[in-house]
This record gives C-alpha cells, structure tokens and sequence, in this order.
C-alpha cells in the first residue's frame, strides 16, 4: 500500500493553516506546505469557484452548508492527553497571532505565558517553529 502524501495550501502567512501545520509537525507527517502569494489569489481563485457570481455564491453556499453540517457531528476524543494537545496546539496559534497584534498581551497572565512554553518545548512543534517560513501573520 502506497504511503499517503499530503499538500497543505493556504495564503504565505500563519493563519487558519497553521494549526493543520502545527497537526502534521506534533504527529510527524512529512506534508508539501504549498504557500500563495496575494497576487497569485485571484487567478486561483477562478479556477476555483467558475467565472460567474452565480458560481461563486453557489460554492460558498455549499461550503458554508458543509460547515453547517460538520458542527452538527458529535466528535469526540476518548483519550484527553490528545484532546488537551490539541486544544494547547490551537491556542498556541490564537497567542501567535495575538501577540503580532498586540505585543506583551499576556505578559500578565503566568498561565498563558506557561502554556506557551509548554507548547513550544514539544520537540517536533519547537522543530515546526524554527523551519517555517518567516511571516507577520
């Protein structure tokens, strides 16, 4: 059986693929991190979703119901050293961010601070952080 090999495309900044990232490199997964540039968006962005409104409001409808949908399944993770990881993942993402926006937020806040460390000394997070590419966001 053929190894799976996964591509992850997102915009050349952090944002909502950084948390998939931060997934594959806390699971070590070799994954291709496919980076757009703004410029490069709006011919993709054809391609995408047809060369109408109409096209593009019919994909975002059925995006958004499959959205919809997907909040209505009960997930669930029976073991909660991997729900909690995942949850200091996500945060760790969020506290990133925030950080660009406003530097020293949570300076005052021990526990955050802590889960921040926390999050960074996982060896193949630490090892994400140090190779990826350098953005603001």
């Amino acid at each position: 059986m053929a190894m799976a090999s996964y591509k992850l495309t997102y915009f050349n900044m952090r944002g909502r693929a950084e948390l998939p990232r931060y997934i594959f490199a806390y699971a070590g997964i070799a994954f291709e991190d496919r980076r757009v540039e703004w410029r490069d968006w709006p011919s993709i962005k054809k391609r995408l979703v047809g060369n109408s409104r109409l096209a593009e409001a019919q994909a975002d409808a059925l995006v958004d119901t499959l959205n919809d949908f997907t909040l209505l399944i009960p997930w669930r993770e029976d073991n909660p050293q991997i729900k909690e990881t995942w949850a200091d993942l996500y945060c760790h993402v969020c506290f990133t961010t925030f950080s660009v926006l406003r530097p020293g937020f949570a300076d005052h806040h021990p526990a955050l601070c802590g889960l921040t460390d926390r999050v960074e000394a996982i060896p193949n997070i630490a090892k994400w952080i140090q190779c990826r590419p350098t953005t603001e966001f």
